[in-house]
């Protein structure tokens, strides 16, 4: 398994992160979301993210309004 690299990481396809808690996840889902916004130019309804729960979801979602 390799690192994450935020700011390498290409912007097309799909992105897939599997770690275990603690490791940076939301973080990286947030970094990769927020560069979609501003690098891309895409839109929020144009981003898919799935998370396993309502609290994750709610932490994810205030991380990007900070970021943006």
């Amino acid at each position: 398994m390799k690192n994450f690299d935020l700011i390498n990481t290409p912007l097309e396809g799909t992105n897939l992160i599997e770690a275990s808690a603690g490791t940076g996840k939301t973080y990286a889902i947030s970094g990769l979301f927020v560069r979609l916004v501003l690098e891309k130019k895409f839109t929020a309804d144009q981003i898919l993210v799935v998370t396993f729960t309502k609290a994750a979801t709610e932490e994810l979602r205030e991380r990007i309004r900070k970021k943006l």
